[in-house]
């Protein structure tokens, strides 16, 4: 899962291969699940397998197949109703808290969905329609994002389960932060910020467009388990002095005291659960599983900032990425001239962008090939079940 390399866009005898191994791998990732893994959802924010299995056929069924492939009738006619995630333009959509009360249809139906849906692809794909094409572009890039979902949210689901079970024991997803960590120096000057050219990328990474940064230093390396230990020893967590006042209302609330999936002992030994199983904490280890609140008051602790989404653009050819999602202090908000899409898929990313931060780099559950310097993740501030971690910037 951590393989990441070069992908050529532009043959259709390509695209036709880069769609079948992306929903490949979606199957493999339910592989070791059983159908009762697959039902129960357990907050709002997550979903359950069987759904993120249907709702990312549904995108290609309702958004390229129906429109594009002539003759095309659909598999079930009610999967658009229970499928449909938040395309208000698209029709309507079940309760999006009610996802894991749909027994019916079972697991056995949405494989065969599945099924469908991919063997009409493979006639489209064939006949080199070229507006089909940029949507099947679209619609693999939407079922990449969802495969980190789905693992993700089996990890909030295994959590929940009082026997906290191994969704894989050979699965390592948890990184260990390099001992060598120089900072790396931005001069000050105007950059180019953003995407343009060959190769796929989101809307919301355009238009491209010219930054005046400051000089800054950013860690090479993100932070570790040690400085979050650190934190906890020195009252992190009931120091008002370090938090946005946000960040502060939630703690009282949600009475927090280490990050999401640490748990302690009766003996004092502090664990944390991993979808390989539960292990000590590694001090060495990347951390993850913090939200915007607790970056920020990392940093604040650290006497050091977060970095800004475009100073993280600019330095990222020379940062260890990929270990996790990294919380900036930028907002997410339009780019100058950005313009959402018409339709439906115009609902994809713009309508999101109010009370959002943004996360920069990818993590070790990002399926392969889906990440790129100008990749803009976005998540609410309280938002923790993602591999979601911190780099530092000087001050």
């Amino acid at each position: 899962m951590t393989t990441h390399q070069h992908i050529d866009f532009d043959t259709p005898t390509n695209l036709s291969h880069r769609f079948d191994s992306c929903r490949a791998h979606s199957l493999r990732i339910c592989r070791n699940l059983t159908p009762e893994d697959s039902v129960p959802q357990v907050a709002e924010f997550v979903s359950p397998m069987k759904w993120h299995l249907a709702h990312t056929t549904w995108f290609f069924e309702t958004f390229i197949l129906k429109p594009h492939l002539s003759g095309y009738s659909e598999f079930d006619p009610e999967f658009a109703f229970l499928f449909n995630s938040y395309y208000v333009s698209a029709g309507k959509r079940h309760t999006r808290n009610l996802r894991g009360l749909i027994t019916r249809p079972d697991l056995a139906q949405v494989y065969a969905y599945r099924t469908y849906v991919d063997e009409h692809m493979g006639r489209l794909l064939e006949q080199n329609c070229s507006d089909a094409e940029q949507l099947t572009e679209l619609g693999i890039n939407h079922e990449q994002q969802h495969q980190e979902l789905m693992l993700t949210d089996l990890k909030y689901l295994f959590w929940h389960n009082p026997l906290l079970p191994a969704y894989d024991q050979q699965l390592r997803l948890q990184r260990q932060v390099g001992s060598d960590a120089p900072m790396v120096d931005i001069s000050e000057g105007i950059y180019e910020i953003g995407h343009a050219g060959a190769g796929f990328a989101y809307d919301n990474e355009s238009p491209k467009h010219r930054v005046f940064l400051s000089e800054a230093k950013l860690c090479s390396e993100v932070a570790s388990n040690q400085l979050m230990l650190d934190f906890i020893e020195n009252g992190g967590y009931q120091n008002p002095l370090l938090w946005h006042d946000a960040g502060y209302a939630w703690v009282q609330q949600s009475q927090q005291t280490c990050p999401l999936y640490w748990y302690e002992q009766d003996d004092g030994a502090r664990l944390s659960y991993h979808l390989s199983g539960a292990e000590p904490i590694d001090p060495t280890g990347v951390l993850t599983h913090i939200n915007a609140f607790e970056a920020h008051a990392l940093a604040e602790f650290s006497g050091m900032r977060l970095p800004t989404e475009f100073e993280h653009e600019v330095a990222a050819s020379k940062l260890a990425v990929g270990k996790c999602w990294e919380w900036t202090s930028s907002s997410y908000l339009p780019y100058p001239g950005f313009k959402a899409a018409e339709g439906a898929l115009g609902e994809y990313n713009g309508k999101f962008m109010i009370n959002q931060s943004v996360l920069r780099g990818f993590s070790a559950a990002t399926s392969p090939g889906h990440n790129r310097s100008t990749y803009r993740n976005f998540f609410p501030t309280d938002a923790s079940w993602q591999f979601t971690g911190l780099r530092l910037a000087a001050r």
